[in-house]
C-alpha cells in the first residue's frame, strides 16, 4: 500500500524544496519505495486567510506553482483562519492565489471557517478542500461526522485521536481514505488551550490583535524538539505507519513544521521517507549546497 506524506512549507521553504525535489526525482532509490509526496502545504506570510501557525513564507506564487508542477505534486494553501468575516472574503491576494492554484494542477485548500468553505466551493470549485486540524476534533464522533461531509477530500483529526485504534479500525473503507493523520505534533497531549492558540494566530493574521498566545506548557519555552515529539503519546513513527496504520487501511500522513527551520524539516523527511543507509548522503547534499540556508 502506498503511503502519502503531506509536507510543510510550500512558501516558507521554497528554496529548500528546489534542491530537495531534485534529489527526490533523480535518486528515488534513496527513498522507501512505498512512500510518495501527497502534497506540500503552506501560505504566504501576509495571507489574510492564513491560520494554524504564524507564517513567514515570501516565495512568489508563480515560482511555487512552477516548482510543484514540474514534479507533479499537489499544492495546498493553508487558509485555516477561523475568525473570518464576510468582508474578508474580498481579499485580493487570497483570491488571486486561489485563482492561480485552481488553474494550475490538482491543488487544494486547507480550511477551517465555514464561511470560507462555502465561498471557495462556489467560486473555486476546482480546488479540493481539506478540513483543518485547527478545528481540534478530539471527540471521535465529531471526527466521523466531519469525514462523512462530502465537501472534504481529507480531514485532519486532532493528534489525540491518533491512537483510537478500535474506532479507527471500525471506520468504513471510504472514510479511512479521507483520514490524514498529524504525525509529529509536539504540543502537550493534555493541552486544553489548543483552540485558543489557533484562534490567536487567526486574529493576528487579520490584524485584530498584536498579543502573542502564552503557552502554559512546561516545555512551551523550549520550542519544537523532534526528540520530545517522539515521546508524545500521539506521535506516529515510521514503524507505526508501516506496521499498524497501513495494515488498517490508512495511507495519508501530515508532517507539521511550517514555523520551524528547514534543518528540522530535513530531519523529518530523512526519518519518514529515506532509507537509513542513504540519510547521510542526502544530508550532505543538502547541507553542502552553498545557496541553501538550512537554519
Amino acid at each position: 500500500m502506498k503511503i502519502y506524506y503531506h509536507l510543510p512549507g510550500l512558501f516558507e521553504f521554497y528554496d529548500f524544496y528546489k534542491e530537495f525535489l531534485k534529489i527526490w526525482s533523480e535518486k528515488r532509490e534513496y527513498f522507501y519505495d512505498w512512500c510518495d509526496i501527497g502534497s506540500i502545504y503552506g501560505a504566504p506570510s501576509d495571507a489574510l486567510w492564513g491560520g494554524g501557525r504564524v507564517g513567514f513564507g515570501d516565495a512568489r506564487f508563480g515560482d511555487v506553482l512552477k516548482l510543484v508542477g514540474e514534479y507533479g505534486i499537489s499544492a495546498r494553501l493553508t487558509f485555516s483562519n477561523s475568525e473570518l468575516e464576510e468582508d474578508d472574503l474580498e481579499d485580493y491576494m487570497c483570491n488571486k492565489l486561489c485563482e492561480a492554484f485552481e488553474k494550475n494542477g490538482q491543488n487544494g485548500v486547507i480550511v477551517h471557517s465555514e464561511l470560507l468553505l462555502k465561498y471557495l466551493r462556489k467560486k473555486y470549485p476546482g480546488l479540493y478542500l481539506v478540513s483543518s486540524t485547527t478545528k481540534v476534533l478530539t471527540d471521535f464522533k465529531d471526527l466521523e461526522k466531519e469525514l462523512e461531509r462530502e465537501e472534504f477530500r481529507f480531514v485532519v483529526p486532532d493528534f489525540r485521536l491518533n491512537k483510537s485504534f478500535k474506532e479507527l479500525a471500525d471506520l468504513p473503507k471510504n472514510l479511512k481514505s479521507k483520514v490524514e493523520f498529524l504525525c509529529n505534533e509536539c504540543c502537550d497531549y493534555d493541552c486544553k488551550a489548543r483552540k485558543e492558540c489557533y484562534k490567536n494566530v487567526s486574529l493576528k493574521a487579520l490584524g485584530k490583535t498584536e498579543r502573542d498566545f502564552h503557552c502554559a506548557s512546561l516545555r512551551g519555552k523550549e520550542g519544537y524538539r523532534f526528540s520530545v515529539a517522539m515521546k508524545n503519546p500521539g506521535f506516529i513513527g515510521i514503524d507505526d505507519i508501516v506496521n499498524t496504520y497501513a495494515k488498517m487501511g490508512f495511507s495519508h500522513f501530515k508532517i507539521e513544521g511550517r514555523g520551524l527551520g528547514s534543518a528540522i524539516l530535513l530531519e523529518f523527511i530523512l526519518y519518514y521517507m529515506v532509507k537509513p543507509e542513504y540519510q547521510l548522503l542526502i544530508r550532505e547534499e543538502m547541507y553542502l549546497d552553498s545557496m541553501l540556508d538550512l537554519f
